[in-house]
């Protein structure tokens, strides 16, 4: 099957050539690969090494929206097949994609089949890019959980609760670990550990002094 030796000698080729991101959208500025652009870079390595690609809409969904001022937009999603055949021995092989796009008048069908088509392209060929489109290059903070004030209370009740240190470690190891995903929670824990430490080594209420400072002899490093 002469394809797929086709598929390979055209991946050969991208690797070495790539598409890069000059298209610009001004609107949310960014950068990206157009469709001229992958027509540009595949049309001559296709004829090249007798690689056709023969596209089939398979199905087509259309949904009536309406922008930030009102005005009507169509938003089209069209699922596409590829066949990719060599002209050589006639043998195929077939991949499917999909395609998005959205246009105020009746273009949004013809950007939808464009975009499947330069994505199977960049698929099945593993178009290279001087862009970035490695996971590694970005860091994405989550979002913190929050614990719920109920249990942040019972935690810090059986911190208090604690009637010696080794006692007061294992409830505190607990506690910390049940809330460590959210930082205001794990902080509040944390300290209702240090005031009830401090009150078990000096035998007073945190906050409370004696001698303007504490016990003699009290220990009260962490």
């Amino acid at each position: 099957m002469k394809v797929y030796e086709a598929i390979n000698k055209v991946q050969d080729a991208l690797s070495k050539i790539g598409i890069a991101k000059d298209s610009k959208n001004q609107a949310q500025n960014f950068n990206f690969r157009g469709i001229d652009a992958v027509y540009n870079a595949m049309s001559p390595l296709l004829a090249q090494h007798g690689l056709c690609i023969l596209p089939r809409m398979i199905s087509r969904i259309c949904e009536e929206r309406s922008n930030a001022k009102g005005t009507a937009l169509f938003y089209v999603t069209v699922e596409a097949e590829f066949d990719l055949v060599s002209a050589e021995d006639g043998s195929k092989h077939t991949i499917k994609t999909f395609g998005e796009a959205m246009d105020t008048g009746d273009k949004a069908t013809n950007k939808a089949m464009s975009a499947a088509y330069k994505y199977a392209c960049f698929q099945a060929f593993a178009i290279p890019t001087e862009g970035d489109i490695d996971a590694d290059a970005h860091t994405h903070e989550v979002k913190t959980a929050k614990i719920p004030e109920s249990i942040i209370v019972d935690h810090e009740l059986s911190i208090k609760e604690a009637e010696n240190i080794d006692e007061l470690k294992q409830i505190f190891t607990l506690a910390f670990n049940a809330v460590q995903p959210d930082r205001d929670a794990a902080a509040r824990i944390t300290a209702a550990k240090d005031r009830r430490k401090l009150e078990l080594q000096t035998g007073l209420p945190a906050g409370v002094s004696v001698l303007g400072d504490h016990l003699p002899g009290s220990k009260l490093s962490a």
